[in-house]
């Protein structure tokens, strides 16, 4: 089976692409997701192998700070079931659980930050599910539209 492309959001002042990078192996789970979507994107279609543009929301422009891989499939999030951690949720089951995360390892940082700005004024990415669904945290990417950010990223900036 071919491997996917993927975007996830993360604030940039909680957990940033920098901070993956100082992670212990470059590596962390991608835990809190509590939309059910989401949800089922992490325990039945993201796969070990699969690719990942790290993307930095509520920033100032928001956008694609660099590539990861996934390391781990879906496992049960187990922040859910810690009463002291801000993700808890009280009717998920350790038996059964509700929620799910993966394990990312960045691959690298992106030669320049790519911007919201940029990304929605490139004609090649109009479709992109980023504009479509942007209230999720994960959004799958067609491989030509990773590979088209991946060309922007290796250019100037080209701010419209």
């Amino acid at each position: 089976m071919s491997r996917k492309y993927w975007l996830m959001k993360s604030e940039a002042d909680c957990f940033s692409f920098d901070d993956l990078l100082e992670a212990p192996d470059q590596t962390t789970y991608w835990d809190g997701v509590r939309n059910f979507e989401v949800r089922n994107m992490l325990r039945d279609q993201i796969k070990v192998g699969d690719v990942v543009l790290f993307y930095h929301s509520n920033a100032k422009p928001p956008g694609i700070a660099g590539i990861a891989e996934v390391v781990k499939a879906g496992y049960p999030d187990f922040t859910a079931f810690d009463k002291d951690n801000k993700h808890f949720d009280p009717k998920s089951d350790p038996e059964n659980p509700t929620w799910y995360m993966v394990d990312v390892r960045a691959v690298k940082k992106l030669p320049r930050f790519i911007g919201l700005p940029e990304l929605r004024a490139q004609d090649e990415l109009s479709e992109m599910a980023l504009f479509r669904r942007n209230r999720l945290s994960i959004t799958p990417v067609e491989r030509f539209e990773f590979e088209v950010i991946k060309k922007m990223a290796s250019k100037p900036n080209q701010q419209p």
